[in-house]
């Protein structure tokens, strides 16, 4: 595989770029994009086996089940330091291995709908939150411990928006490969 192959495997609708400059129109979409991921998460997923769940997108990548549980802690992750940013100043957010929680049990389950409605409960509330901010919230800050880079927190919107649609094209990949990937282990 090339490694052009790779990258389009690694991130299906590109890396992201943290926005220099934000309005409400680019809000909005990124809102909108958090309000609808749950559903065209949960219609992407529904009904899988557990073959399917076992589907790896990418040689050495998680499974479908791995992603799904995945985005579920990891947008936890960003509510709560989202919440942090809002109520302190510049706090120093607290880091989280996700590569080690992905081989964690709960995430290695076939229960998925666990995480999907974890997903839908805590995106409903994340978009209430990111609706009723004023432009001065979105300016405030967290910094993260690991690699020392200050989020406001549109840019977090922004990043979380993305991160979304990274992982569903991930899952989409999956399941269009008929998991072609399956036989390498990795993360």
């Amino acid at each position: 595989m090339t490694e052009e192959a790779l990258m389009k495997l690694k991130f299906p609708i590109g890396k992201f770029q943290h926005p220099k400059e934000v309005n409400d129109t680019m809000r909005n979409s990124w809102i909108g994009i958090l309000e609808k991921f749950p559903n065209q998460l949960e219609e992407i997923t529904i009904g899988l086996t557990e073959e399917q769940l076992d589907y790896r997108y990418r040689p050495e990548g998680w499974t479908v089940k791995q992603v799904i549980h995945h985005v579920a802690d990891s947008h936890m992750n960003a509510f709560v330091r989202t919440k942090m940013a809002l109520t302190e100043e510049n706090p120093t957010i607290k880091a989280y291995k996700e590569r080690k929680f992905a081989l964690l049990p709960d995430a290695n389950n076939y229960d998925v709908e666990t995480s999907r409605m974890i997903i839908k409960g805590l995106h409903a509330r994340y978009i209430k939150l990111f609706k009723a901010m004023k432009s001065e919230d979105f300016a405030r800050t967290y910094l993260h411990p690991e690699s020392k880079f200050t989020y406001r927190m549109d840019g977090v919107l922004a990043q979380y928006a993305w991160h979304s649609m990274h992982h569903y094209g991930h899952i989409k990949q999956a399941i269009e490969s008929k998991g072609a990937y399956n036989s390498i282990e990795g993360n």
